[in-house]
């Protein structure tokens, strides 16, 4: 293993050099980049240098998510400690399944759950760290139909059960009523402000119409920072209707959820403590490597519930509650729970508050360039990460197709009502003002070169 530890480190320190060189690589086609990396399979294995070249020419191929210029998706950036965290739990190589084959390990993951648990209010909740925050909004529905009808675990679901989430919601809701037995054509989408806040007057009708019709109301996915706009819906108002008519809240906070650790920003989740679950992904705003997600709930016995089976073969000590896999979805699972640990350790409840808010002083600064900007529309607000904006009446997909292909900048682009926009998230803590002014720098240039081409 040494041998391979020494070259690791040789193209570690290759990578972060061409990082400060070339912070956007050339995207390779898609029609292509099999062959032109030779990324396909011999009978024979290769030589131990030509192997080396291989490995190096795909690591330098692919997209560099920790640089500057890198605005593309709602992570970024890379903070050295939990880079660390990351890279013993693979030398590690512990299943968090059973305290036998974690043990410590497990301690760690507990330890993080209970904190979470605090910040969130809950007095006595439970949780896991599953695969991402889709799989998190999954174990939250599934929770909340085992609750609002237990005989569904034994007996799956027989009558129409009917959940609500935004029309600014992430994804992920209907594909997980359709792997809960719930269905996609019972997921009610309520109507949202231009902030893209969802609207609890037209909850609460949406809820008499399907009482009235007989169906079987059961969720609520509330959203802390919506994948566009970056919106908060309003949690204490959403947990009234929640409590009144007795349905499961559950906060999706995958993208910003991350502000329970800022005491400035926290009160955008006001209300989280009458929520039933809240989750939300240590690998966005809080800078962990891919993927580190969190969900809590205050109904520790409806994990269990919901997820426990009886294994003799793997559960083989007394230590029901480091045994995890016990309320988790999976069976053999990794260990995201190190990284994690690393960084908070190393940096403190303080240094995870100093990322957050970094973050939404970024987004400030950006706001009030394009707000000073004759040529930027801007469709964003205060106390949001994402700053959307058209420049010079350019279309936000030509733009951004054109910086990608370009290899000058990565930026998203997206859509709310019928306006699309360029989507610049200020996600990188490690980014400081001199790197979002560089950015729309940038930006400029290269619709000027755009124009000129046209």
């Amino acid at each position: 293993m040494q041998d391979e530890l020494k070259f690791f480190n040789e193209l570690v320190s290759k990578l972060l050099i061409k990082e400060q060189q070339e912070p956007v690589v050339n995207p390779l086609p898609t029609t292509s980049v099999i062959s032109d990396l030779n990324l396909g399979f011999q009978d024979e294995g290769m030589g131990e240098e030509e192997w080396k070249k291989l490995v190096e020419d795909a690591v330098m191929h692919t997209p560099r998510t920790a640089t500057k210029l890198f605005f593309n998706q709602l992570y970024g950036g890379r903070q050295p400690k939990a880079v660390l965290g990351d890279l013993l739990a693979v030398l590690l190589n512990n299943s968090m399944y059973t305290y036998k084959v974690a043990g410590p390990q497990a301690g760690i993951e507990k330890t993080i759950i209970s904190k979470a648990c605090s910040l969130v209010g809950y007095e006595s909740g439970d949780g896991t760290m599953p695969p991402g925050g889709s799989m998190s909004n999954f174990m939250a529905l599934v929770m909340a139909r085992d609750a609002a009808v237990e005989s569904t675990r034994n007996k799956g679901v027989t009558n129409q059960m009917t959940l609500y989430t935004s029309s600014a919601s992430h994804y992920s809701t209907p594909k997980n009523a359709a792997f809960a037995g719930i269905g996609r054509d019972n997921v009610r989408y309520i109507n949202t402000n231009d902030k893209g806040e969802m609207d609890v007057t037209h909850l609460a009708q949406k809820i008499e119409e399907d009482l009235q019709n007989g169906c079987t109301p059961f969720y609520v996915n509330a959203t802390a920072g919506t994948t566009v706009l970056g919106a908060f819906d309003d949690i204490a108002a959403i947990a009234d209707i929640c409590e009144k008519y007795k349905l499961w809240l559950h906060v999706d906070g995958a993208y910003c959820g991350g502000v329970i650790f800022s005491e400035k920003y926290k009160h955008l989740v006001n209300g989280m403590e009458r929520s039933d679950s809240f989750s939300f992904n240590a690998h966005k705003m809080l800078g962990t490597p891919l993927s580190c997600s969190i969900i809590v709930t205050k109904h520790k016995e409806l994990l269990t519930k919901s997820f426990s089976n009886d294994a003799e073969y793997l559960y083989q000590t007394d230590a029901d509650d480091f045994d995890l896999g016990k309320t988790s979805i999976q069976c053999g699972r990794r260990n995201d729970a190190l990284k994690f640990w690393t960084l908070w350790k190393s940096v403190g409840n303080k240094g995870l508050e100093k990322l957050v808010d970094n973050q939404f002083y970024l987004a400030d600064v950006a706001r009030e360039y394009v707000q000073n900007h004759p040529d930027y529309t801007l469709y964003s607000f205060p106390d949001s990460i994402s700053i959307c904006f058209n420049y010079k009446n350019i279309p936000a997909k030509t733009l951004c197709t054109a910086l990608y292909e370009d290899a000058t900048a990565m930026v998203g682009y997206g859509q709310f009502g019928q306006d699309e926009f360029v989507r610049l998230v200020t996600i990188n803590a490690n980014n400081s003002k001199e790197e979002i002014l560089k950015f729309f720098e940038v930006l400029e240039t290269g619709a000027l070169s755009l124009q000129a081409n046209s």
